[in-house]
């Protein structure tokens, strides 16, 4: 009975790790990524300070969650149908993909500080909402992954989402922190071999999504 309740246990903790280790490399993924917001975290931390560079970062945490309730709530309906899973599964590997090119073609961040306007959590909120990024992330990878894994054990579902989160804010804050003592390391090489570390990561996990997706598909 012991060693069959450790091979139990084992089966937990292994899908468990797998959603975790998903919302890890995708939270870093998005929260190294160049865009409107991490130029904003950086600039504000440039002429600001740390503090601000911080409000900025965590945004999507007041962003994302209509976002992701949404997604769930239609996708959920979707939940029966293998195909339609399945198609989802395909455009998500398509989007992470993508997300792995950029990665790879990232050249060095070029900051303007003297264009860069004085912004509150509520400035980088407005552009974070207007960004189509967390909109397509959530559609096509995110929300689906939460209704797979909650079926199976809800706890993996948490934990994909706490993981994805913490490295999405705790990488913004990290860079704010790192652009306010030493600029120079963070816009050098030491930031494209990051990303294409992560390019390589995501390329991984975009494999996963397409034969995931075929599998709904029956294989085809």
């Amino acid at each position: 009975m012991i060693p069959e309740r450790w091979a139990e246990a084992d089966k937990k903790e292994n899908t468990m790790i797998a959603p975790l280790s998903a919302g890890i490399v995708l939270g870093l993924s998005a929260g190294f990524s160049p865009g409107p917001l991490l130029t904003l975290v950086i600039s504000q931390s440039l002429k600001h300070g740390i503090k601000e560079g911080i409000k900025v970062a965590i945004a999507p945490l007041i962003t994302d969650l209509p976002i992701i309730l949404i997604s769930i709530f239609v996708l959920a309906r979707l939940a029966n149908f293998r195909t339609v899973l399945g198609i989802i599964s395909l455009i998500g590997g398509l989007f992470v993909l993508y997300l792995a090119y950029e990665s790879f073609h990232t050249s060095r961040l070029r900051i303007n500080i003297q264009d860069a306007e004085p912004r509150s959590l509520r400035k980088a909120t407005v552009v974070n909402a207007l960004n189509p990024h967390p909109y397509l992330f959530w559609f096509s990878i995110g929300a689906p992954t939460i209704i797979k894994t909650w079926k199976e054990n809800p706890f993996t579902a948490v934990a994909f989402v706490a993981g994805f989160y913490i490295c999405l804010t705790g990488s913004k804050v990290f860079t704010a922190a790192l652009v306010s003592t030493s600029r120079r390391l963070f816009i050098g090489k030491t930031y494209l071999y990051l990303m294409r570390t992560l390019g390589i990561l995501l390329l991984l996990f975009a494999l996963l999504l397409f034969r995931d997706g075929i599998n709904l598909l029956g294989g085809l």
